[in-house]
């Protein structure tokens, strides 16, 4: 068991960078699955993976997934190899509406992530423009934020995954739209992400970046993509946002 005090020493360097962090950021963009909630079990995206990889050989397209990919990538990770494929295609459409569905009745008995909803309120309540990126369709994040009586504090601003040849995913693109709905300058904004591809847009984008991982694999994976800080656990950010607003 490790002591009061070295717990104390491990966190104040989290809540120091933590701290730097949520300063002077005006608008905060967040990820949909993971940090604010699990959509899917990792059992059942790697199920639903295997079963859109099914359905797509029945249709005449066989695509090759790793394992790696089909962990951290789930059914999303199959949308995007249908794209590199078929980009643009008939099949490709098809599977995207195959997924919004399965997406859709997911949303209904998603699990919010722990403290996620009364960070999304304080953050909106002390005056910082939200917004949300996800690589699902953005019907699935505009279900679920009104479910959980979220939704006036994103308003518009929900950028989900575009239709289209080459946009099958969250990336640049998406987090672009955010910061121009937002009229966000990247410098004045953080991003809350809980996957490396949300890492890499952020750098692309200029934002500041704070990774959110449920789990000792996503940790891994975001501290091996170089994401400088990483929590496991929102209410820590919670209480630096709270305090920063009584500054």
């Amino acid at each position: 068991m490790t002591s009061d005090t070295t717990q104390t020493e491990q966190a104040a360097p989290v809540t120091e960078e933590l701290r730097d962090l949520i300063t002077g950021a005006h608008c905060v963009v967040f990820g949909f699955d993971g940090p604010l909630c699990r959509l899917f079990a990792d059992r059942q995206a790697h199920d639903m993976a295997g079963g859109l990889v099914d359905r797509l050989a029945k249709r005449g397209l066989h695509v090759q997934l790793t394992e790696e990919e089909l962990a951290s990538g789930g059914p999303h990770a199959v949308l995007r190899a249908a794209a590199r494929a078929r980009p643009g295609s008939e099949l490709l459409e098809a599977l995207e509406e195959d997924l919004t569905r399965e997406e859709l009745r997911a949303a209904a008995t998603a699990r919010p992530a722990p403290y996620a909803d009364p960070l999304v309120r304080t953050w909106s309540a002390v005056g910082s423009r939200l917004a949300l990126t996800t690589g699902s369709s953005p019907l699935v994040a505009e279900q679920y934020l009104a479910g959980r009586g979220l939704a006036g504090c994103f308003g518009p601003h929900i950028h989900g995954r575009t239709p289209g040849p080459g946009r099958p995913a969250p990336g640049p693109d998406c987090l672009g739209r955010a910061l121009t709905g937002l009229d966000a300058r990247p410098a004045e904004t953080l991003m809350v992400g809980g996957t490396p591809a949300d890492l890499t847009a952020a750098r692309e984008a200029g934002v500041r970046f704070l990774g959110y991982a449920r789990d000792e694999r996503r940790m891994r994976g975001l501290l091996g993509a170089g994401a400088p800080v990483v929590v496991d656990d929102l209410e820590p950010v919670l209480r630096t946002v709270r305090a920063a607003a009584r500054v």
